[in-house]
């Protein structure tokens, strides 16, 4: 009886999500950061451009129980200009972006400032210097999840995301685990 495997993996920025590219290679793959077992799969995506936490698994059912619409993903965002409650009021109430050529007004969501962010963050890249103007962090936190929607809802709003980072699925927190690493679990759901 084959046993599944899973993992955790704080996926840092400039990585794709996949561990094949049929394109030109000039890609940096998830394959390259740990020996994942053959069959192994990311649990959703996050995009080339994005960091944070990525769930990777051998077995197929896991992969179809975390990406359903009742499991909650958060975010952190650090978006360009000074954020303020009256946006984060909108973005809880949804906005409207564009997916796949078709305007939808996102779902209701939690969301909220970040004052003070956690250590599993980190310096990260520089995203720019003070001389461009200042920057703030939001949290948020969705069940769905269509293609760079975090980015697409605080553009909406009028503050376009600089960096991006999922620091939680479901129970699953991204914790202390540094850019880069990867560390093999039991389950996803204890």
């Amino acid at each position: 009886m084959k046993t599944e495997r899973h993992f955790l993996l704080h996926k840092p920025h400039d990585y794709l999500s996949q561990f094949i590219y049929e394109k030109k290679r000039t890609k940096k793959l998830l394959g390259e950061l740990h020996d994942f077992p053959e069959g192994t799969m990311a649990i959703g995506r996050l995009d080339e451009d994005s960091e944070g936490l990525l769930l990777l698994t051998t077995d197929g059912m896991m992969s179809e129980i975390v990406r359903s619409k009742t499991v909650e993903k958060e975010y952190y965002a650090q978006v360009d200009g000074i954020i303020n409650e009256s946006v984060i009021s909108q973005l809880k109430n949804g906005v409207e972006i564009g997916f796949k050529g078709i305007r939808y007004t996102t779902k209701n969501c939690d969301a909220k400032i970040i004052t003070k962010l956690p250590d599993c963050i980190g310096d990260g890249r520089k995203i720019r210097d003070e001389r461009h103007g200042p920057t703030s962090w939001v949290s948020i936190t969705l069940t769905e999840g269509k293609f760079r929607q975090v980015r697409k809802m605080t553009a909406a709003v009028g503050f376009p995301t600089l960096r991006l980072i999922r620091i939680r699925v479901g129970d699953i927190h991204l914790q202390n685990l540094k850019a880069g690493e990867v560390v093999e679990v039991k389950s996803f759901f204890e």
